[in-house]
């Protein structure tokens, strides 16, 4: 019976556990946070357990890959201008659905949440964290940027070193193996993680919390659900790829983004999936997905932050000029960039977007109380993004396996060794 359960394909048992969850939710109200919650928590711990080891040896394993190719820094700038693209793309879907929806228009007397106040780091301080003091440290941490910087090094030390170092290399292959074996272990945990996660969040939430700001979470989820719909799916067809197809990869990801409202915490799926089911190459994608999971958020860092700028905006009364929306827009594309591995990117990205334009920042605390339902749908746009321009990247570059995308074959052996060091260099990479 337990094989049987299994066969079923990973979105499905995912889904009945969104569903089974939000049912426990609701039955169970205010008790769902005593009960469910331990069950999140634990699936939580489960694959923040692997991030680390996963971008460590995942990230010196494609680096020391891509750097036997002669492409790496056309894929990497390739990686970075789709990232901003994207992300523009997303601050101008963010300001169309809060003009048509009009969030704060008519509101008043809001209760004001608690707002912990958030340092933002200069440019120069983000530049100088990502290089580790303690390389060990960083990965006890879970400090991902630092782990990446110093996998990198660890990859073209492999490259250089050539023969001298095969042994090394085949310890960090191999290690990458290990990981991801351990990673398909936990991921099919993730139908029970949900259940958890999603009934807490259900049985802990009110709907007087949630009424006032109707029209808020509204904009948010459309515009979202907008961005992921019609903005990537027609990326996709220009790049002559079927829609259905990157969802159906994709959906076992989004759904995990959803229900853990993390981009590093859904990272581990986020890369299986990206190779096993989109057919990105491995050597590639353990480089972008997680420099995208740092540092691309089209959901938290650009549509949240514009449709909240306008919030707040029509809530005190203050007409928006043209240089103002022209701020918003320049900092949400650059500011993810800016703000990489802070902790909560979505507050920092609000506080660094309302300072630039001039607007009040008091405004965060009428919205604060609802952060957690808006940034499950945040995620789970920062997520689909994260998978979307690694597809597009690797498509433009002819080393997609649309084969795999298309589901007409499976992914084989299903080991990161399955990115030899010859098909590399076939692949042009």
């Amino acid at each position: 019976m337990l094989a049987r359960f299994f066969k079923i394909p990973l979105w499905q048992r995912t889904a009945a556990g969104f569903a089974l969850g939000i049912l426990a939710g609701l039955i169970l109200r205010e008790k769902a946070e005593v009960w469910l919650q331990p069950i999140g928590d634990v699936y939580l711990n489960l694959i923040r357990m692997v991030v680390a080891p996963l971008v460590l040896f995942t990230i010196a394993s494609s680096i020391a890959k891509l750097g036997e190719g002669a492409g790496a820094v056309r894929l990497g700038v390739r990686t970075i201008v789709w990232f901003a693209i994207t992300s523009l793309l997303a601050v101008l879907v963010g300001f169309a659905f809060g003009h048509v929806i009009n969030p704060g228009v008519g509101l008043s007397n809001l209760p004001l949440g608690e707002v912990k106040e958030r340092v933002i780091p200069t440019p120069l301080e983000v530049l100088i964290g990502v290089v580790p003091r303690n390389p060990f440290a960083a990965l006890a941490e879970g400090k991902v940027l630092q782990i990446i910087f110093f996998s990198a090094l660890v990859g073209m030390a492999l490259v250089a070193l050539g023969d001298r170092a095969q042994g090394v290399r085949r310890l960090v292959d191999e290690g990458a193996a290990v990981v991801f074996r351990i990673t398909r272990w936990v991921i099919q945990l993730t139908p029970i993680g949900v259940f958890g996660l999603i009934g807490s969040v259900v049985g802990g939430y009110g709907w007087e919390a949630l009424l006032p700001l109707l029209k808020f979470i509204a904009a948010i989820y459309a515009a979202c659900l907008f961005h992921i719909l019609i903005v990537y799916s027609g990326l996709l067809k220009l790049h002559g790829l079927k829609v259905r197809s990157f969802f159906r990869g994709a959906f076992a990801a989004q759904q995990t983004a959803f229900a853990t409202s993390s981009s590093l915490g859904t990272l581990p799926i986020t890369l299986r999936q990206t190779v096993e089911r989109l057919g990105v190459p491995q050597a590639y994608a353990a480089f972008a997905v997680p420099l995208g999971a740092n540092v691309k958020m089209d959901g938290c860092g650009a549509i949240y932050p514009a449709i909240a700028a306008i919030f707040i905006a029509q809530y005190f009364k203050i007409d928006l000029t043209i240089t103002q929306y022209v701020l918003i827009g320049l900092t949400a594309v650059l500011g993810s960039l800016g703000t990489a591995g802070v902790p909560g990117t979505s507050i920092v990205m609000l506080t660094l977007t309302l300072s630039t334009a001039g607007l009040p920042l008091e405004g965060i605390g009428y919205i604060v109380a609802i952060d957690r339902i808006i940034d499950m749908m945040r995620t789970a746009t920062n997520v689909t993004g994260q998978m979307v321009v690694p597809v597009l990247v690797a498509k433009e570059e002819g080393i997609l396996n649309e084969d795999i995308y298309n589901g007409h074959v499976a992914w084989l052996p299903g080991d990161p060794d399955a990115d030899t060091a010859e098909t590399v260099k076939a692949a042009g990479i």
